[in-house]
């Protein structure tokens, strides 16, 4: 199931320390590897983190992102989309 998942800050605006991005950087990359994120960008006004997670439920990618160090810290949460096939096509084909 993919699901993307959009950064939310909680609380306040300040930057985390360089040591604690760097390990978000990490375990960003750990679960790249292992096929949980598929890709991840900023968003261009906020820097806020997107990511495109693939996971069996919404439950489990809960699960995958709060292994990420800014989002145990509480600096962080994720709004998660779950999304499925677009099937809008089929009406191109439809009979009216």
């Amino acid at each position: 199931m993919k699901i993307m998942a959009m950064e939310r800050a909680v609380g306040g605006t300040g930057e985390a320390p360089a040591t604690l991005l760097q390990k978000e950087a990490a375990a960003v990359w750990k679960l790249h590897i292992s096929g949980a994120i598929r890709q991840a960008w900023f968003t261009t006004d906020t820097h806020n983190a997107v990511l495109e997670l693939e996971c069996a439920s919404v439950e489990e990618a809960e699960g995958v992102l709060a292994e990420l160090p800014l989002v145990a810290a509480g600096a962080i949460r994720f709004e998660l989309l779950p999304l499925r096939p677009y099937d809008g096509f089929r009406r191109l084909f439809a009979s009216s």
